[in-house]
């Protein structure tokens, strides 16, 4: 098969691509309400030849797993699709072509230009909530196989298109999908870093930090322990452990060059219930970046020691002892660049070439300082994962938007990649 005829195909099929985005982002598939989307996802693919796999996640299924990360709220609707298109032949290596499809939060709404989930283009861009983070990725992935199915083609191995719940905050999705079974020779992930293969990535933990106070009338604050005030000096001790984490001596190898990877964020504070009484409690949560390569339980045991020596100092916390709780993220480090197997370097070959004959460049590496997906595939499945996606700007913030332009070179690197690795039969 002449590989522009395969690219001239993605261009037969981008404008019901950008249709499919378009209605995706529709669905507001904040975490706990990706149901809806889900179903577009389901039935979208059903009408287009998959065998779907539509489940509700068990969180016993899934709790002694490796990965596993402790649960936020419920279960009740974390819907997992999976579309398997089966090859007749199976000539060639298989593939996963994994993507989320629950979005962040939208913050305040009057702070958009317009509504997140109203998706509206503007010049070469697609705006809304969720377009580039990353259900442009989940397009880009069903469209590549689209533009084949154009030509009369499709895989000659078993294909697995995935859309998961919980990327944003666990990771557990994914996790499930190896649960049920679902194995490939590589793992293709479309997430937004601007058509660069994500090299490296850092693991998280999530915590919360526990304190309590002794209330009192303000007019005698004096004789009452402030618990708001006194979660301050456990800030500064934390980014104090975030900069010695941060030091060269305990960066990754490809890390090296990036004086700060790991970002230790203190994401949200409560505490208190009446603005005239001493707050006799405070919950703040944080988010610690962890390099591949380090065990978690020794950065938990870090971060423990670095906040109950912080309160030893302090002159109330020393008598009421901070408590630690890890919910949400648990995440290890995962370095593609790492893993020196053969199916490994096929596979970035593999990618390489189809990059390079759509943009005209060698495909480019990054380290990152975000988690995906990934490690799930690469540290508990033994397959390499490909994070390879479009761009996209102001994810997680306000006025989401992805390059269209971008979406179509990746989904035309991503039908030439599956050419390649999984080669072709006739639909």
């Amino acid at each position: 098969m002449d590989r522009t005829t395969i690219l001239h195909a993605v261009d037969s099929v981008f404008d019901s691509e950008l249709e499919f985005l378009a209605e995706l982002v529709r669905h507001p598939s904040t975490r706990g309400l990706e149901q809806s989307a889900q179903d577009f996802v389901a039935t979208d693919l059903s009408a287009r030849g998959f065998d779907v796999d539509r489940w509700q996640i068990d969180v016993k299924d899934i709790s002694g797993l490796p990965g596993f990360s402790p649960i936020i709220g419920n279960y009740e609707n974390a819907v997992n699709v999976v579309g398997s298109l089966r090859s007749r032949t199976r000539n060639g290596r298989s593939l996963i072509l994994n993507g989320h499809v629950d979005v962040v939060p939208t913050g305040p709404l009057d702070m958009w230009n317009r509504a997140p989930f109203d998706p509206y283009i503007d010049g070469d861009w697609m705006c809304g909530r969720g377009a580039g983070d990353m259900k442009a990725g989940l397009a880009s992935n069903l469209f590549a196989i689209e533009a084949l199915k154009h030509l009369g083609l499709r895989p000659a191995a078993d294909v697995f298109v995935q859309s998961v719940v919980e990327e944003e905050c666990t990771g557990n999705g994914a996790l499930a999908c190896l649960q049920r079974g679902y194995r490939a020779d590589a793992a293709l992930i479309p997430e937004p870093f601007a058509e660069k293969l994500v090299s490296s990535q850092v693991g998280v933990i999530w915590f919360q930090v526990h304190l309590r106070g002794l209330p009192t009338h303000v007019a005698y604050a004096g004789s009452g322990a402030n618990a708001i005030e006194a979660a301050i000096p456990l800030f500064e001790a934390l980014h104090r452990l975030e900069r010695q984490m941060n030091a060269m001596e305990c960066r990754h190898h490809d890390y090296v060059g990036h004086s700060h990877a790991l970002n230790l964020n203190i994401g949200k504070i409560e505490g208190g219930d009446w603005a005239s009484s001493v707050p006799a409690w405070c919950i703040f949560d944080v988010r610690m970046g962890v390099f591949p390569g380090y065990a978690l339980d020794d950065v938990r045991r870090m971060i423990e020691k670095t906040v109950f020596d912080a309160a030893r100092n302090h002159p109330f916390l020393a008598r009421s002892r901070p408590e630690i709780v890890y919910n949400g993220f648990v995440a290890e480090g995962y370095s593609f660049k790492d893993d020196k197997s053969e199916v490994a370097h096929a596979a970035l070959a593999t990618l390489d070439r189809a990059h390079s004959l759509v943009s005209g460049t060698p495909l480019e590496c990054e380290a990152i300082t975000a988690t995906t997906d990934a490690r799930f595939f690469g540290l508990y499945a033994n397959t390499p994962a490909l994070v390879y996606g479009p761009r996209a700007e102001s994810i997680h913030g306000f006025n989401e938007r992805v390059d269209l332009a971008s979406v179509r070179r990746v989904t035309q690197a991503t039908a030439l990649f599956i050419a390649d690795w999984c080669g072709l039969e006739k639909a």
